[in-house]
């Protein structure tokens, strides 16, 4: 009993833990849209996806609120949303998205991160080729669509692949149409659970469980990090 209580104790803090890192990065986010386009979701597509990802890591509505207040703010900080791109240990690849207040911390964290995993940053756009962005849509599949009929709606709104993985639909497109296939889908009727945008590896490269314990702690590090919202990596 006593090992199980400590268990599901562990269990917890490192829910927990997660969630304290991860609400800020979601409230930067909803900041940030909406001080681009405005505190209104209904007039500010950028706000409502940032809103609907909220909600679906559980965020409460009061931290979702205070997000969106704070862009108004007076003494609102200003973000600048940027990328970071290097070689981590073994040769894998790391792309890097960051919103922060400040380039200079920001950039000596990254490179520091990368420096004691045995890695090094690359100038920006090194790596640009070898992902592709794309947009992508999560949901469930609700009673009266089936994939057949959305993967037809949604070909002439940009879509390029459609899967199923463990129950839940997957809507793939290029990034240049996640606004249009975010009005696709909601004419379908369908809610996305999450929407972002992601840089996907054209060639994944395969690593043995030694190596990619050496590459987890890098991406550990480096997603503790509150500036970084996104990390992307070529593992297979």
């Amino acid at each position: 009993m006593g090992r199980a209580f400590e268990y599901r104790r562990a269990s917890k803090e490192k829910r927990w833990d997660k969630m304290s890192k991860l609400f800020p990065k979601l409230a930067k986010n909803i900041t940030i849209a909406a001080k681009e386009g405005g505190a209104d979701p209904d007039l500010n597509a950028k706000l409502r996806t940032a809103i609907m990802n909220a909600k679906s890591q559980n965020m409460p509505k009061d931290n979702i609120e205070a997000a969106i207040k704070r862009a108004s703010g007076k003494d609102s900080e200003s973000f600048t949303e940027i990328c970071y791109e290097g070689k981590g240990p073994h040769g894998v690849l790391v792309f890097v998205e960051c919103a922060t207040d400040n380039n200079t911390r920001t950039v000596a964290n990254v490179k520091s991160y990368f420096g004691k995993s045995g890695g090094t940053l690359v100038p920006t756009g090194s790596l640009e080729f070898m992902f592709s962005r794309k947009a992508v849509f999560e949901f469930e599949l609700s009673e009266g669509l089936n994939i057949e009929d959305i993967e037809l709606e949604l070909i002439e709104w940009g879509l390029e692949e459609i899967e199923t993985v463990d129950g839940n639909i997957y809507v793939y497109g290029d990034y240049t149409n996640f606004g249009s296939l975010s009005v696709a889908l909601e004419k379908l009727g369908v809610e996305p659970n999450r929407a972002t945008l992601k840089r996907l590896p054209l060639n994944q490269v395969g690593f043995t469980e030694e190596q990619l314990t050496d590459i987890e702690k890098l991406i550990d590090r480096i997603e503790d990090d509150d500036d970084v919202q996104a990390v992307y990596t070529n593992i297979a």
